[in-house]
């Protein structure tokens, strides 16, 4: 199955996404489709041999909304624009850069930045939207229609008879005409131009057999206004174009600030389509030209220099430099570069400038894929948002439903006033929308993504946001993970003798530099780290099983184990005991001598990363247990885990029983985490209930996991967890509000308290209806405050 994140534009209601997906899954080969109203997007599996993305683009199409294509970041061959041909000849090739001619891409830019100039000015009436429009263009398409709609909703209200009662003044009619053909041609003016929108949603909506918000407002808004219209020309009774006006305003106002709170939950993957640089400076026939990002080609040599952006993903090839890699790993500290190393793209040059080599470009690079894996995130839907969604298509039911029989018990058996009768109907069917219950979990669940990818913590989709959250248990594989994956010095002894730690390594690393044995390149970054590693040898000699003999600036040097050290007849002078103690640890020992004499001991081991420590605390303090999982021996696991302050270490499991170890404590009935960076590790990434790849780990563990850690920091296991809590926490917040802002409001707004004195009309019910979505898409932007704990490679 191949998988595509389309972008759709004009989705003004959550229901509106319900009818793409049912589209969607009645084409052949479409398996899955996931649809965000929120982001405008849809992520759809589906075989490429069945349905073509064209396919796909003709279905919403027809849904009457707009599909842009496959959504990718700017310069990267993303589509914008539906009408290209190069476009048109789209198929799952989409993911290489190349499909697009660089004329076509070119065009479609610049297609892009003329729709965002003339945002609100284009209007086609086919999709109540121009081809062009984002979430911040329908926003401002809202404002207008709101402005003008206000402007004329005023003066209907001043000449209403609900005015005239209120405040007992008769305003003079302009032009002698009658009160109600005023009110007649201003509302007029605001039902068309301002309820625009929601008719067209509403027949886009009944056209994918899917009753939604618009079809709600449409049906009051034409219901006050028909009414109405009759009462002044065809028969005798009370108008109320007030009514029809004010809700058409209102609902116009709560969606224009519910959309501007909808944009904001999604400023994360706003900043990553935009993070690519448009040119990119390449070697072409030993020249130096300037070329679109998007026409760079794998194996081209691109030129970087002091404060440019990485345009591709690639390997350096001339010079070194510091690079800040913090747009994609959120890591701030600048990291080396030489000759070898890989330099991702939408990263920042610091220092120095370079030469690298294009490996990945295109759809591959990791801010492409980066960019798909939140999309697809945020486009999944949580299993709570499941329940909602049929409860928002129900109550859509119970507010068509509602309304009628409201009408029909005030009018019939309550005796009441048809213009009363009508009134409390058409509040019912306005203030039962389900907007805010389908806003209720994408909000949310775009933040969470959107704040793990700010903190390089990539959530692959909803359900994986969400299973933090109830972890019991997290295993940690001990080598890569909690450790560092190499040898690396650990500990240094120096005897009674006039010798310095420095000098130590001095010597040692000096000896070691003939040497290919890792160990030897563990003392050779612990001496240049020391800045001590200027020696050099002046004969060298292995010996084989037991160590080295070495010349260094006019004095013999032997490095080695003990067994050496007992062959040359050298006493250790007191280190034996510690040499012993660094031994049952799991260390390595190297003893050193200097002129026969025995002058220090170097402990070599597989290093606890700095952070791993403060991260068992941290776990410990929200309650969940830390399990540490290695193939290493009991004596070495057990003395990581006591440093660490594991309690529970399972030592000496080979590769393919450790999914196995996961199952055995899920057996338990624990909800299992499981973090790892290794090809061994993906079954037991895969059984877990979450799993968590580091990031610098194989391909295959970052492809099984359900969390991606960029920074390759065991800390971030502690901080997706803090997402996936406060993201819950959200989830439960506004799920709660929205059930409980429909229960509440439907009895009253069917005059359930009239008896009291206290009734709704319908401009109050599509003010409440607005602000209950307002509050919903508010409060998921404060889980961008939440309070997350960061443990860098300090203590």
């Amino acid at each position: 199955m191949s998988e595509a994140v389309l972008q759709i534009c004009t989705m003004k209601d959550p229901l509106c996404a319900q009818g793409v997906e049912k589209k969607l899954l009645a084409l052949p080969g479409v398996q899955h489709a996931h649809t965000n109203a929120v982001n405008g997007t849809t992520t759809v599996h589906y075989d490429e041999k069945l349905v073509t993305l064209v396919d796909m683009e003709a279905v919403v199409d027809d849904c009457g909304l707009r599909c842009h294509g496959e959504s990718l970041p700017l310069h990267y061959g993303g589509r914008v624009v539906h009408s290209q041909p190069a476009a048109a000849d789209l198929d799952h090739s989409s993911h290489d850069h190349g499909a697009m001619e660089p004329m076509a891409a070119e065009h479609a830019g610049h297609e892009m930045d003329h729709d965002h100039e003339t945002a609100g000015a284009m209007d086609h009436s086919a999709h109540g939207g121009h081809a062009g429009m984002t979430m911040a263009d329908m926003a401002r398409d809202m404002r207008n229609r709101f402005l003008v709609s206000l402007v004329l909703t005023i003066p209907i209200f001043l000449y209403s008879p609900l005015f005239t009662r209120l405040f007992e003044i008769n305003l003079p009619v302009p032009f002698g005409l009658r009160t109600e053909v005023l009110a007649f041609l201003l509302t007029t003016v605001v039902v068309i131009y301002g309820g625009k929108p929601f008719f067209i949603g509403a027949r886009n909506g009944l056209k994918a057999g899917v009753l939604n918000m618009s079809v709600l407002v449409s049906l009051s808004v034409l219901t006050g206004y028909t009414f109405s219209v009759a009462a002044t020309f065809l028969f005798e009774g009370e108008v109320f174009y007030e009514a029809a006006a004010m809700l058409v305003t209102f609902v116009l106002f709560g969606h224009w600030v519910e959309m501007r709170a909808r944009s904001g939950t999604n400023q994360a993957i706003e900043k990553l389509l935009t993070l690519a640089p448009p040119m990119a400076r390449v070697e072409r026939d030993g020249k130096e030209v300037e070329i679109p990002t998007d026409d760079v080609q794998v194996g081209d040599i691109l030129i970087i220099r002091p404060g440019d952006k990485i345009p591709v993903d690639g390997e350096v090839v001339e010079g070194r430099s510091n690079i800040n890699e913090s747009a994609i790993t959120g890591e701030s500290r600048p990291v080396k570069k030489e000759v070898g190393d890989t330099v991702i793209s939408a990263t920042i040059n610091q220092t120095g400038s370079f030469k690298f080599r294009a490996t990945k470009v295109g759809a591959d690079t990791t801010l492409s894929q980066i960019v798909k894996l939140v999309q697809t995130a945020q486009s999944s839907k949580a299993p709570a948002q499941r329940l909602a969604d049929r409860a928002a298509h129900y109550l859509v039911l119970v507010a068509v439903i509602g309304g009628l029989l409201t009408f029909l018990i005030w009018y019939f058996l309550a005796g009441a006033d048809l213009v009363i009768a009508m009134t409390f109907a058409i509040t019912v069917v306005v203030i039962t929308c389900p907007d805010a219950l389908g806003l209720a979990t994408p909000t949310a669940v775009m933040v969470g993504t959107g704040l793990g990818a700010d903190h390089g913590i990539l959530f692959k989709n909803a359900e994986a946001l969400e299973g933090p959250a109830h972890l019991d248990v997290v295993i940690f594989d001990k080598t890569g993970t909690l450790t560092v994956g190499e040898p690396q010095v650990v500990d240094l002894v120096v005897s009674g003798n006039p010798i310095t730690e420095d000098e130590l390594l001095r010597l040692t690393a000096a000896a070691e530099r003939g040497s290919e044995h890792p160990l030897a390149a563990a003392i050779l970054k612990a001496a240049g780290e020391r800045g001590v590693d200027n020696a050099r040898a002046d004969s060298f000699e292995a010996i084989p099983g037991h160590g080295l003999k070495a010349q260094v600036d006019g004095h013999s040097v032997l490095i080695g184990n003990r067994r050496l050290m007992d062959r040359e007849g050298i006493t250790l002078n007191g280190l034996g005991a510690q040499a012993a103690e660094m031994a049952s640890a799991g260390r390595t020992v190297i003893h050193v001598a200097v002129d026969g004499e025995a002058v220090g001991l170097i402990a070599i081991a597989d290093a606890i990363r700095p952070s791993a420590r403060a991260t068992i605390r941290r776990l410990k303090e929200l309650d969940i247990e830390a399990v540490m999982l290695t193939g290493d021996n009991s004596a070495t696991a057990s003395q990581v885990a006591e440093e660490l302050g594991i309690k529970t270490v399972l030592a000496e499991v080979l590769p393919g029983d450790k999914a196995a170890k996961v199952k055995d404590l899920q057996a338990e009935g624990k909800k299992v985490g499981m973090v790892g960076d290794g090809i061994n590790d993906a079954p037991a990434l895969a059984q877990a209930d979450v799993g968590f790849a580091i990031g610098a780990g194989t391909d295959v563990a970052v492809e099984t996991a359900d969390v991606v850690l960029m920074k390759s920091n065991p800390a971030d296991v502690v901080m997706a967890i803090e997402i996936s809590r406060a993201t819950l926490r959200k989830m439960k917040q506004n799920l709660g509000w929205a059930a409980g802002y429909n229960l509440t409001a439907i009895p009253v707004a069917a005059g359930a308290l009239a008896w009291a004195g206290i009734t709704l009309r319908p401009e109050i019910g599509a003010l409440a209806m607005s602000g209950s979505s307002i509050i919903v898409a508010l409060n998921a932007t404060l889980l961008k405050r939440a309070h997350l704990t960061e443990i860098g490679g300090q203590e």
